[in-house]
Parts: C-alpha cells; sequence; structure tokens
C-alpha cells in the first residue's frame, strides 16, 4: 500500500535520558516551521520552560522524533536554538527525508489543481497544507472516551479534543459504572451540545466502548482515554490514513507521553511506554512481516488510547469482546482482540505516527508494579480471547508460540536497562501477568455470560 514501510519497526529512542533516567523533564512540542515558539502537548498556546526538556520534534507539522536537552534559567531563547541545533544534528536523516516528501507532495497537490509547483519568488521551502485542505471530503468521525470517576482529566481531554475545530466531529463519553455524577455533571453542563454521554452501568472498558459503538453515527469511529490530550491534529490525521486505501480497517497512532516531571513517570515510560515509533507501517495477513508472532503479536500494532477503526467493520465484526478489557477479571487485551479480528477478518491495520495522542502517565512509582502485571494479563488474555473468538486461528497459535516465546525473550535480555535489577522485577510480573491472563478471561468470560440471577 502506497505511503507505508512494511520494514522490520525501527528502534525507537528512548524518551528518558540513559544518563540520568529520573531527572525531571518538561515535555515540549516543537515544529521547525516556527522555531521561535515551544507548545505544551496538545495545548493552545506558546510557553518558556527553562532546566531539562524533552521535545517532540515536528516539520510541517509530521513528526520527526524526540530530542531532549537542558537549558539555563531565563535563558528561553537559547533553549529553543539548543533544541533545533539538537533536532538538525540528532534527526538530521529525518528531516531531510520529510523535507523531500513533503515537497514531492506539494508539488502533486498543486499540479492537481492546476496550478504550478514550487515557492514562491524568493525559493522559499514548500510549506505543508493543512489536512482539512488536503481531505475534500472529510469523512464524519465519533470520538469515544470511556470515563471512570475521573472527571477532572476528562474535562483536559475533552477540551483537546474540541480545539482540534474538525469539521464533522462527534464525541461521545461512556461513563462506565460511575461511583458518583461528577462526569455527567460536567458533560451536561460545560458541553452541552457538543458532547454526548451515555452511562454504562456495568464495569469493564469493553462493555463502554461497544454502548458507544451501538450510538455512533460516524463512518470512522476513534478511541482515546480520559488522561489523554489529544493533537489538534488528530481526527484528520486518522481520516487521512483512512483515505489512503479502502482496505484500511483500522488505524493506530503515535502516543506521546505528556509530561514526565517524577521518578514513577520515568520508570513507567522506560519500562513500557507506548510509542510505536515515527514510521508509518501496515499490516496485513496477506503481506505478513518478518515476525514469528504475527499476526499474535497484537501489541506492536498500537494501544487503545489512540486506536480507530471504520464503523462497519467493527460492527460487523462483533465490536470488543465484554469479557477482555479493564475493570474486568481479564485485566486488559480487548484493543489488541480488535487488532487481532480486523486482521483476520481480511482488512489492513495502519499506524500513523502523524495522529498524536498524549498521555499522563501516574505520577505515582507505586503504580508501576501492578501495570506492568496488567501488560502481561491484559496480553495473556488476548490470546486466550483470540482463541475463543476466532478458533481457527489456533493452529497458527500453536505453530508460532514456542519460536515467538524465545524471541521475545532474547529481545527483553537485550533491552535491559541501567537499574537492571527493578527492571528484572517487573519483567517477572510482566510473566506472572502473562500466566494468569487466561485464567482472567476464562473468569470474566464465566461472569459475562452467567444468568443474571447467577444460577
Amino acid at each position: 500500500m502506497n505511503g507505508y514501510d512494511r520494514r522490520t519497526e525501527p528502534a525507537c529512542p528512548r524518551l528518558v535520558a540513559r544518563e540520568s533516567p529520573y531527572t525531571a523533564v518538561r515535555v515540549v512540542d516543537l515544529d521547525l516551521d516556527e522555531p521561535g515558539e515551544l507548545r505544551s502537548p496538545g495545548g493552545p498556546g506558546p510557553i518558556e520552560p527553562d532546566g531539562r526538556v524533552l521535545a517532540l520534534a515536528r516539520l510541517h507539522g509530521h513528526p520527526l522524533g524526540v530530542v531532549t536537552v537542558t537549558g539555563r534559567p531565563g535563558d528561553a531563547a537559547g533553549l529553543r536554538q539548543a533544541l533545533v541545533d539538537a533536532v538538525h544534528r540528532e534527526l538530521a536523516g529525518a528531516v531531510a527525508g520529510h523535507r523531500a516528501a513533503d515537497a514531492r507532495e506539494l508539488a502533486a497537490r498543486e499540479l492537481a489543481d492546476g496550478e504550478l509547483p514550487g515557492g514562491d519568488a524568493a525559493g522559499a521551502r514548500p510549506c505543508r497544507l493543512p489536512r482539512a485542505r488536503v481531505l475534500r471530503d472529510p469523512p464524519a468521525i465519533s470520538v469515544v472516551v470511556a470515563t471512570r470517576n475521573r472527571a477532572g482529566a476528562l474535562r483536559h481531554c475533552l477540551d483537546s479534543l474540541l480545539r482540534t475545530g474538525y469539521p464533522h466531529l462527534e464525541v461521545l463519553v461512556v461513563d462506565n459504572a460511575p461511583a458518583d455524577d461528577s462526569a455527567e455533571a460536567l458533560v451536561r453542563g460545560r458541553y452541552q451540545g457538543r458532547v454526548r454521554y451515555l452511562r454504562e452501568p456495568v464495569a469493564g472498558l469493553a462493555r463502554a466502548h461497544n454502548r458507544a459503538l451501538a450510538e455512533a453515527t460516524g463512518r470512522i469511529i476513534a478511541f482515546t482515554d480520559d488522561d489523554t490530550l489529544v493533537d489538534p491534529e488528530w481526527p484528520a490525521a486518522i481520516a487521512e490514513a483512512f483515505a489512503a486505501s479502502d482496505r484500511i480497517g483500522c488505524v493506530t497512532g503515535l502516543i506521546l507521553p505528556a509530561e514526565l516531571e517524577t521518578r514513577g513517570q520515568a520508570d513507567l515510560q522506560r519500562h513500557g511506554g507506548y510509542d510505536k515509533g515515527f514510521t508509518a507501517r501496515a499490516w496485513s495477513l496477506a503481506d505478513p512481516p518478518c515476525d514469528p508472532l504475527f499476526p499474535f503479536n497484537a501489541g506492536r500494532f498500537g494501544s487503545g488510547a489512540n486506536m480507530a477503526f471504520r464503523t462497519a467493520l467493527l460492527r460487523r465484526i462483533g465490536g470488543f469482546d465484554p469479557a477482555t478489557g479493564t475493570g474486568t477479571a481479564a485485566r486488559g487485551g480487548d484493543d489488541l482482540l480488535g487488532f487481532f479480528r480486523t486482521l483476520v477478518a481480511g482488512a489492513t491495520l495502519a499506524y500513523q505516527p502523524d495522529a498524536i495522542v498524549w498521555h499522563r502517565p501516574s505520577r505515582s512509582r507505586g503504580a508501576l508494579p501492578a501495570q506492568a502485571f496488567g501488560y502481561g494479563a491484559g496480553f495473556g488474555a488476548f490470546l486466550a480471547a483470540a482463541v475463543a473468538n476466532e478458533p481457527g486461528m489456533l493452529p497458527a497459535l500453536a505453530r508460532r508460540l514456542p519460536r515467538g516465546v524465545h524471541y521475545a525473550a532474547t529481545r527483553r535480555r537485550g533491552a535491559a536497562g541501567p537499574d537492571g535489577g527493578w527492571s528484572g522485577r517487573l519483567t517477572l510480573l510482566e510473566v506472572q501477568g502473562l500466566l494468569y491472563g487466561p485464567l482472567g478471561y476464562l473468569r470474566s468470560r464465566y461472569r459475562t455470560h452467567r444468568p443474571p440471577d447467577g444460577s
């Protein structure tokens, strides 16, 4: 498929400096088109940070990678220049590649519009056209935000969504087994007429997503979490990815930390960050990659905090398995199963790094062990659910599992970080979670299908 790289996934730069993994950093957004301005993740206005700063570097809006520098207090201009210098030094190949690709893209669009290609009379480099102009018929997108007892975080997420200005955006909040009415009061008060409020009384992220799937009106349905901030061009980047091919059934995107200010956040990012890199890729059963676990390595494809499906396809495959997901005994796996079933249905899954979501990781280091166990449990639950929902794939899993386990173990040994003891304990928790996952899924499946009276 044109526009996507099927090569083996590139190594991604770490988001925490190796020499000082627990040093607090300020996360910022830098576009080389406006080098004199830094922005907060998903934020509406410029900021002037100092100290240690990690920047997402972009060119014409496209993400290139991340760089880290340390500025002097009160020298905002010096910090900005140091970041620009770091981008040209550390990401020179990505900058050159995007400049060439953008020039070709702009020339093609100008020719299609009957105009002459090229920059202005002074020979200025071509600027990237806004996606709103590129998408001649933007599809309606329904965005689903499931929430539970986090009205404060939800407000920031919804504000970022409504700032996107996408022309056909339906926003649905699903309040999942809430302890109070704070989320409902927020939506019906602050966002009356702009956000739809739904309530799902039974706990479980998959149930909440299915509740929204039944109500959504958009041709595309996108999902994010209540503790995220979406990039202003997130919906348009998703739409652009789907427009590349009718065979694309699911699109995932780049997830970056919105803050790395505590040791717990740094540990979480170093051990299990969500980012999948800065190269667009695509997967399908018709053109499988060289990975011994494919298509059961669904965690490589993306994460549930930044995923979108063709609504008709997601409904056709039955939505999300209600026995999976956060809030159930399975602990997770709902997003992975959705990716897997998309592929089994014959569709292509595309990763679009231009579709950016900023995630707010837990500030407490004590949350990391539970998170590590949850990662493993979710993957184990996904494998069990994959066989339960697609029994015809069991022989394929049996063939791949021994080689896949060896491959994963080898990669884990090679990725050992500077804090080996701590990382080793977290890896053990992941393995324990992986072993628990199938049992958790079976327990959740039993509860899901148990008669209402418990008999």
